[in-house]
């Protein structure tokens, strides 16, 4: 019996397949939801690091632990002055890449 050679496909493939090209309406749409996903994540695991609960951060941050605990699931109901003052609050240092027709700026 003749062993038949699996094709592999890469993620970049599949996204493209499955989700859409780059630059499509639900490809941008997935790569935000999926940047907001991550945001949140990471804001669970700086607070679960600092060994504070939701409303300890809340009171730090000065919003209720209801909009902290929206933050962590899904970072996309949140401002980005939210967004800051909660890794403020986590004596976190961020940083921001923005590329404007090809050239990174690097904001400080």
């Amino acid at each position: 019996m003749a062993k038949t050679a699996m094709k592999s496909y890469s993620l970049a493939e599949m996204k493209d397949k499955y989700i859409g090209k780059k630059g499509t309406k639900d490809r941008d749409q997935y790569e935000y939801e999926l940047s907001m996903d991550v945001l949140g994540r990471m804001i669970k695991t700086a607070r679960q690091e600092r060994k504070l609960t939701q409303e300890q951060l809340g009171d730090l941050v000065g919003v209720q632990k209801a909009q902290i605990s929206k933050l962590e699931s899904s970072a996309n109901s949140a401002t980005i002055d939210t967004v800051l003052k909660v890794f403020k609050a986590l004596k976190a240092d961020i940083h921001f890449n923005v590329t404007i027709e090809k050239q990174y700026l690097k904001l400080v």
